[in-house]
């Protein structure tokens, strides 16, 4: 009992009232959050890029890898599937 009164008491001088609930600092309106399943190598890959550097974020590293492949990937998409289709064909046969 005597435990209790002193809980109550801890909790009592903290004053929530004017607190608010979700994110401290907003978030970029240019971001979109998604839910996305990706290999667990590929997030390993990217989790020991920062941990090497000292610090830093894995997901912008995703972000900053899909835009960098964006940029330089200039060919239509039908010509780089019969690309690697030729290359698979050769190669199996």
């Amino acid at each position: 009992m005597k435990r209790n009164n002193i809980m109550k008491k801890q909790t009592m001088k903290d004053d929530f009232s004017k607190g608010k609930r979700g994110a401290v600092v907003k978030p970029d309106p240019n971001k979109v959050r998604i839910t996305i399943r990706l290999d667990l190598d590929i997030i390993d890959h990217f989790k020991k890029i920062v941990l090497e550097a000292g610090g830093g974020n894995y997901q912008t590293l995703i972000n900053d890898a899909l835009r960098e492949s964006i940029s330089h990937n200039t060919q239509p998409l039908e010509k780089t599937l019969r690309k690697i289709i030729r290359e698979e064909l050769h190669a199996s046969g």
